[in-house]
């Protein structure tokens, strides 16, 4: 899907400094992602600066910034790789502390403007650098790009925002969520909106229930020092299985400009509330020893860097309900967890039954399903037929598609709305609050440990007893 930033009001960014230039998230996922963008040809004309704290060098940063563009090299186009022989020649390093006043702007006014100024930071340290900015001291076309989790309840959420707009206007903050930068993900809107004979089925008359999947077959993989303080509901469901739900749920706008996209979404999210109470409507797990990918896993609470009587879990379910006319009583579960024995990355709508079956058929007749994949990009439909050999007897079909998947990686995405100033794949400040409004009575009954925590063995389906385990896995788990 095409996506016009319909903005009188986008800002086409001449300068792109990474804060955090020697992190795990710049090297592993930033730079990947620009160099693709870069070498695509479309994001021409752009300068990379970067900037952290001591220790690092420039000499590491044009090396890092090298390796990364010289792997780009093979896939871009001409004009991508003038592109990127130009960044690897023109980029620079600073050495700075961002909470230091005035050191933060008086860099970016250094540099050629518009700037996007990009907090691959710790979210405390990024909050704390955007506090010691003063209303003025960046230029009105400074973009701020942040990333999750954005703040840590509501109330900071809001408090943050609040510190944000002080310095930019809300069209020049960016809060990154690069789940929705996947085409398949933002393409929901495409399948719902653009097909008649989906269109007037995505209702409460017709709909059963959506479930949105995230079962990871990874472990910690090393990020206890993240995900220890954030498990899988504010890591996962918080941001972007929500905004996947408000995709999936929202009516359908007058346009694809940023802000008919983001007013709808943000609408959807508002009347979205936990179904029940934390104690009957989410659930919590974390894995014990196992194995996955045919590697053993040691008992969470054993990994390095893991505080043991956290509670953090590592798997979380929620049930919710959209209290508006057309999703009115119908449940919406969504499900994240690593360390799982199947991937399952999908949201499945599954329609009501028809209302009269003619009597003589037999076999089952089970629901008709829709299956969106975010990765592989699938999409599938499964629908009862007549079966072979015996006419009256009901079978089990898929339709199933493989989509196109994006020439980019998702952070590639994601900066592309960035470097061209339009914020529609990006998440506004009223629905990163909505999120955390959503969210938080859980994280409160969780805290009090209301909810038990219950375990699964790496490498299983999760806790017994789970209706969730038991839903059939889609054709890209099966392959």
């Amino acid at each position: 899907m095409k996506l016009d930033s319909g903005t009188a009001n986008a800002v086409h960014v001449r300068t792109l400094l990474i804060l955090g230039a020697s992190g795990d998230l710049t090297g592993r996922l930033l730079l990947p992602g620009l160099a693709r963008l870069i070498g695509s040809g479309r994001a021409p004309g752009i300068t990379l600066a970067g900037a952290g704290a001591p220790g690092y060098s420039p000499e590491l940063w044009a090396e890092r910034v090298k390796t990364v563009c010289d792997a780009a090299m093979k896939d871009a186009t001409e004009a991508g790789k003038a592109a990127l022989t130009q960044v690897i020649a023109t980029t620079s390093y600073a050495e700075l502390d961002v909470t230091a006043p005035g050191e933060l702007a008086r860099l970016v006014g250094s540099l050629e403007g518009p700037v996007a100024l990009y907090f691959a930071l710790p979210p405390a340290v990024s909050q704390r650098a955007c506090e010691v900015l003063e209303p003025g001291e960046l230029p009105e076309s400074t973009l701020l790009v942040m990333e999750k989790p954005f703040g840590s309840n509501e109330d900071s959420a809001r408090e943050l925002n609040r510190t944000l707009i002080r310095l930019v206007p809300e069209r020049n903050i960016h809060r990154v969520d690069h789940f929705l930068g996947k085409g398949t993900v933002f393409n929901i809107l495409g399948l719902r909106f653009a097909n008649r004979l989906l269109e007037p089925l995505f209702t409460a008359e017709h709909v059963a229930k959506i479930e949105i999947f995230y079962d990871e077959e990874l472990a910690l993989e090393g990020r206890a020092g993240y995900y220890d303080r954030a498990g899988a509901l504010r890591d996962m469901i918080q941001s972007h299985l929500l905004q996947v739900l408000g995709l999936l749920t929202m009516n359908a706008p007058a346009t694809l400009y940023e802000r008919d996209v983001r007013d709808h979404l943000g609408s959807v999210l508002r009347a979205t509330a936990l179904a029940g109470t934390p104690q009957d409507s989410t659930r919590r797990a974390r894995y014990t020893a196992g194995a996955s990918k045919g590697r053993p896993v040691p008992d969470y609470a054993s990994e390095s860097g893991v505080d043991a009587h956290a509670r953090t879990e590592t798997l979380a379910e929620v049930t919710l309900n959209i209290n508006n006319s057309r999703w009115a009583g119908v449940p919406f579960i969504l499900r994240a967890g690593k360390a799982l024995g199947r991937v399952r990355k999908e949201a499945i709508v599954t329609f009501r039954p028809v209302s009269h079956l003619p009597s003589g058929f037999k076999g089952t007749d089970e629901p008709t399903k829709l299956r969106i994949g975010f990765g592989p990009d699938t999409l599938e439909l499964d629908l009862d037929v007549n079966g072979p050999g015996d006419l009256y007897t009901l079978d089990r079909v898929t339709l199933g598609a493989e989509l196109n998947s994006p020439d980019l990686l998702p952070y590639g995405e994601v900066l592309l709305g960035v470097l061209s100033g339009d914020p529609t794949l990006s998440v506004r400040g009223d629905t990163a609050e909505e999120c955390w409004r959503i969210v938080d009575p859980i994280l409160a009954a969780w805290a009090a440990n209301e909810v038990p925590i219950e375990e699964y063995a790496a490498g299983g389906n999760g806790p017994q007893g789970w209706e969730t385990n038991c839903t059939l896995p889609s054709l890209q788990a099966r392959a």
